[in-house]
């Protein structure tokens, strides 16, 4: 009987991305099912597509590295919740590899392929990588300068699709659409502790003293976006004045209670907004790459050969330092 495993983006890899580098693109989160697929090499199909077992080595040994440069320290003594850090580090190396063949795929039912100057710059970064391996990362892998070739066309490949799948993104972003402000919070689950909250604000009590006693949202302090509260909150705290409280707003869940501290005025207030509208345009991008990405992943078989992804441990890596991959792609195609 087939059973099905969820290859799952972790939660470090988006605090992490700035360090980890790879391709974080597309929400889609792909199922594998597990099957045996009578192959030592073969680690997954993605329809007819196979991906080797050298290029998921040569990943996870990467994102190991990069793991733990990025907190400057082992992750052994980590706590990664009912997971260990090795189911981890092989979850995001299967989603990651998965996400890449699919885009690279999709490139291909759309005739893209690399240009000659673009080949050139695969194999300059392949030379370049491939020379910084140890002979024993070379020998765990079982890869030869021509497969980080191969890696690395995979990964500019799917790069071009994504930059033209995002071609004609709306890049405006008005003030307003990306503006931030400083607040202090107060939400409550149920009417009687927003009743309390309410008589105790209006009776003078300082904010960040009943937020103290009532908040039941972890933050009181917070530097908000548009689009980051429920539409109800955002329209009233967006439109407050600097040390100006709004009175209870319901919402599904709860009630919120919200102090503007600071309307973000100034020279702050600017740089917050342009950091923001990047953040604007990167989501209208994803969204629209998103729309193509699923059609493809809906209609497309996973299969995992388990027993042989079992195999694999993190042990086994312990003595290699390799984390330059992507690092090495990013200086060859800047």
């Amino acid at each position: 009987m087939k059973k099905s495993k969820a290859i799952c983006v972790l939660a470090i890899v988006g605090l992490l991305s700035s360090n980890l580098g790879g391709c974080t693109v597309g929400n889609t989160q792909i199922r594998l099912e597990t099957i045996q697929l009578h192959s030592h090499k073969t680690v997954f199909q993605i329809n007819n597509n196979k991906c080797e077992l050298k290029y998921a080595k040569l990943y996870m040994c990467n994102y190991r590295n990069l793991y733990g440069r990025a907190y400057g320290m082992d992750l052994e003594p980590y706590d990664f919740g009912s997971d260990s850090l090795e189911d981890y580090v092989k979850d995001v190396t299967l989603q990651e590899l998965a996400r890449i063949y699919c885009m690279d795929m999709i490139a291909q039912q759309k005739k893209m392929s690399l240009t000659d100057e673009e080949e050139k710059l695969v194999k300059s970064a392949a030379e370049s990588y491939y020379d910084s391996l140890s002979n024993e990362e070379k020998s765990y892998m079982d890869v030869k300068e021509k497969d980080i070739v191969t890696a690395y066309e995979h990964y500019a490949l799917a790069e071009k699709l994504y930059k033209t799948l995002t071609e004609g993104v709306d890049e405006e972003v008005s003030d307003d659409e990306a503006r931030v402000i400083h607040v202090q919070q107060i939400f409550v689950t149920d009417e009687e502790s927003a009743r309390t909250v309410q008589d105790l604000l209006k009776k003078g009590t300082e904010f960040a003293t009943v937020a103290q006693d009532y908040n039941r949202s972890g933050e009181v302090d917070r530097t908000v976006a548009r689009g980051e509260y429920p539409k109800a909150v955002e329209d009233i705290a967006f439109n407050l004045n600097n040390d100006e409280c709004s009175d209870m707003i319901k919402v599904d869940g709860g009630y919120y209670f919200i102090k503007c501290l600071n309307k973000m005025d100034g020279k702050t207030q600017k740089e917050l907004t342009e950091k923001n509208k990047d953040t604007i345009r990167t989501k209208r991008e994803k969204e629209q790459f998103e729309d193509a990405y699923q059609k493809f992943v809906d209609s497309a078989s996973f299969q995992l050969n388990d027993s042989l992804w079992d195999e694999v441990k993190l042990d086994d890596m312990q003595s290699f330092t390799t984390d330059s991959f992507f690092e090495t792609y990013d200086r060859y195609f800047e």
